[in-house]
This record gives C-alpha cells, sequence and structure tokens, in this order.
C-alpha cells in the first residue's frame, strides 16, 4: 500500500476500551438526537411506507457497520474510513472519504443545533441553534471534553424519555393500529427517500471504528461492538416509530416540527411534552458536542496531510486541541444554524456520509480471506445501498451533496497538479 497502518515510533492512544465501553459509545452516538429529528422528514416522503423505509435504512446500516468493523480491525487507528480509503484504494479515495465525513458531519452539527431550537423554543430556533454551537464550541476550545460517565448519564436520560413516549402513545386510546398499514401511499421512491433520510439517525455506528486505537483486543471487539450497538439502537427505533405513528399517522407525523413532542401530547399526555424536550435537547446537545470534536478532528488530520490548509493543523498550546480546526467548524455551523432548515440538513447529511461509507464498502470489498474479509454480498450490497439511497434523497439534497464532493474532488486534483500532493 502507499504508507504502512501505523508509523513506527508515532504517539499511540492507550487501549482501554472492552466491548462493553465500546456499545456503549456506539449507543450514545447512535440512540441521540436523530431519532427526534428525523423521523418526521422521512414520513413526509415515505407516507405509510415509513417503516420499510427504517427497515431498509437498517440494512443499509447493517452492512456498512459490518465493512467497518471488519476494516477497523484491520486498521485500529483513528480516523476511520479516511485511513481505510487511502491504505486499500488509494490516496484520493482515503481523502473523498475524509472530505465527505467533514462536510457531511458538519451539517449534521447544523441538525442536531436546530433539533435543540425545535424543541427548545421553537418560534427562536436558529437563535437557540446559533447560541448552542458557540457555547459547545467553547467548551470544545477549552478541552472539555464528553466523559464516559457523561456518555452514560445521555444515554440513560434519552432511553428513559423514549419508553416514556413509547408507553405513552402505546397505551393512548388515540392509538390506532391502522395507521401502520402500508398501502398505495408508500411509493418506491419515497420508500427510498425516507431510508436515506433515516440513515441520518443510524450513522453513529462509525464512532467505535474511529476510537481503533483505543479499543483492546481491536480484532475481536470491533466486530463484536459494533453489530450490538446497531442491533440494539434498531429495536429502539423500531419501537418509538411503531408508537408515534400509531398515534400520529404518517400525513401528521410528516407535518410535526417536534414530532415525539407532538405524539406525547396527541395520546392524551400532556405533561410529557417538557420532559420529551428536555430529552431531545439533552440528546441534540450531546451529539453536538461529539460531532464538533469528531469533525474537528477529521479536519486536523486531513490538515496535517495538507488535503486541507495546513493553518487548520495548529494544536493550542495550553489547550491542547486542535483551536484553528475547531474554531473554523464552530464558524461554517453558525452559518449553517442561522440559514438552514433542519430538514434540508439532514439530507445533505444523509449524502456526504452516503458517501463516506460507499469508500468503506469500496475499501471492504479488497480484503483477503486471511485479513477477515466478510462475505462479498456485504460489502456489494452496501456500496449499492449507499448509493441508491444518495441518489434517492431530495433533489435539493442530492444537487449541494454532489457539488460539494466534485469541489472537493477539483481542488484535490488541483492540487496533484501543483505538486502539493
Amino acid at each position: 500500500m502507499s504508507r504502512p497502518a501505523a508509523v513506527t515510533g508515532a504517539p499511540r492512544l492507550r487501549r482501554r476500551l472492552g466491548v462493553a465501553d465500546a456499545v456503549l459509545i456506539g449507543l450514545g452516538a447512535m440512540i441521540g438526537a436523530g431519532i427526534f429529528a428525523a423521523l418526521a422528514p422521512a414520513a413526509a416522503a415515505a407516507g405509510d411506507g415509513l417503516l420499510p423505509g427504517l427497515a431498509l435504512a437498517a440494512g443499509v446500516a447493517y452492512c456498512n457497520a459490518t465493512s467497518s468493523a471488519r476494516l477497523a480491525a484491520r486498521y485500529p487507528q483513528s480516523g476511520g474510513t479516511y485511513v481505510y480509503g487511502r491504505e486499500r484504494l488509494g490516496d484520493f479515495w482515503g481523502y473523498l472519504a475524509g472530505w465527505g465525513f467533514v462536510v457531511g458531519k458538519t451539517a449534521s452539527c447544523a441538525a442536531m443545533a436546530l433539533t435543540v431550537g425545535s424543541y427548545v423554543w421553537p418560534a427562536q430556533a436558529h437563535a437557540v441553534a446559533v447560541a448552542a454551537v458557540v457555547a459547545l464550541t467553547a467548551v470544545n476550545y477549552a478541552g472539555v471534553q464528553k466523559a464516559a460517565w457523561l456518555t452514560r448519564a445521555i444515554v440513560a436520560v434519552v432511553l428513559a424519555v423514549l419508553a416514556a413516549v413509547v408507553v405513552a402513545c402505546l397505551t393512548s386510546d388515540a392509538v390506532g393500529a391502522a395507521r401502520l398499514d402500508v398501502g398505495a401511499g408508500a411509493g418506491f421512491t419515497g420508500v427510498l427517500q425516507a431510508a436515506g433520510l433515516l440513515f441520518f439517525a443510524f450513522a453513529g455506528y462509525a464512532r467505535v471504528a474511529t476510537l481503533g486505537e483505543e479499543v483492546r483486543d481491536p480484532e475481536r471487539t470491533i466486530p463484536r461492538a459494533i453489530p450490538l450497538a446497531l442491533g440494539i439502537t434498531l429495536v429502539v427505533y423500531a419501537a418509538v416509530s411503531i408508537a408515534v405513528l400509531s398515534v400520529l399517522g404518517p400525513k401528521s407525523l410528516g407535518g410535526a416540527a417536534a414530532p415525539l413532542a407532538e405524539a406525547v401530547r396527541a395520546a392524551g399526555v400532556p405533561g410529557l411534552v417538557p420532559v420529551v424536550r428536555v430529552g431531545a435537547a439533552v440528546a441534540a446537545l450531546g451529539s453536538l458536542l461529539a460531532l464538533i470534536l469528531g469533525v474537528s478532528r477529521t479536519t486536523l488530520a486531513m490538515a496535517r496531510d495538507r488535503h486541507l490548509p495546513h493553518a487548520l493543523a495548529a494544536v493550542h498550546p495550553r489547550f491542547q486541541v486542535p483551536h484553528r480546526a475547531e474554531l473554523t467548524v464552530g464558524a461554517v455551523v453558525v452559518v449553517l444554524a442561522a440559514t438552514a432548515d433542519v430538514r434540508g440538513a439532514i439530507g445533505f447529511s444523509s449524502f456526504g456520509v452516503l458517501a463516506y461509507y460507499a469508500v468503506a464498502n469500496s475499501a471492504a470489498w479488497t480484503l483477503t480471506p486471511d485479513e477477515g474479509r466478510p462475505p462479498r454480498a456485504v460489502p456489494a450490497l452496501g456500496l449499492a445501498g449507499c448509493l441508491v439511497l444518495a441518489f434517492a434523497l431530495p433533489a435539493a439534497s442530492v444537487l449541494s451533496g454532489a457539488a460539494v464532493l466534485v469541489l472537493g474532488a477539483a481542488v484535490y486534483g488541483l492540487r496533484k497538479r501543483m505538486g502539493r500532493v
């Protein structure tokens, strides 16, 4: 390959995470604000085909997770698909995966910030979103990172809130099993579009793979942890989707700004609405904190390799954080949070992240049996699923996402022609 998997003598992170820890990290990344935000645009797209869309999104996520797990076991380094694409397919594909991750997850940051605003103060959602981004960028700048106990607390709070939503909806007189029927309104294109949007809520399992340097026995731990975290998340999301859909129906769900809060209100439990709003805010703030952290670190890695401006590779002498990368990411997210629509941000984010996983599946295809290659069908279906779902997203998301990827590829080509790559 173009360079060794690990650089001899480079500082290494401590391997201290076991299977349970890795599963918790995956749950913390997936069972978050995505379920509070993605259900409404998915229902608007699919109508009564929401549940098939959820199943399709989960199937593609399973293939991506399996491919990522095998690659992470082979290359237990920080960086995820940026590393896998570079090592298996060449520098350009690693760069493109990193670029897709940075732009997609930057949009995810905006979506999470807008989710905070939609649940906390709907009338001033953009102002609240901007304030949240500024506050958490400042927290990250000071070097305060989300500790393991905080992750456990966030997961516990969110699971408790989601359980309360499920119980309130399914025990309500407003529940109607007929609202779950898949009828003529479930068009094939709408189901695909919903799956692409719901993929946004599943994408956090990569967090386990990107922590490859900190996992004990990564060849065994990562392939176990990722499917476990994904399976638990699917059960939770299926239960929440069924409960909310059975109360609101696809039309009302598709038009809801704060779908889970609307569901418990329609279920006749208005006292639970503030609890749901707090739970959504906690989930979104936790996800936003982790996302800003992850995007800034990927930006740092790409800047060190000079795929992004090298000035962004600076590390603060006191706080020991990539302060220029964090401020740059924070500034871009502030602009998006002030101007974007949460549904547009979710679609754009999904396109970038699906492109990222398309590279991961392509890299997994090149593994040999001795390197732990998954069954051939897994990366093949994963790659096909990523491409189909990406281009089934709303036209605005596809056009903007494709334009950003083409721009990134053009910049890479220009810099290579100038001898800077």
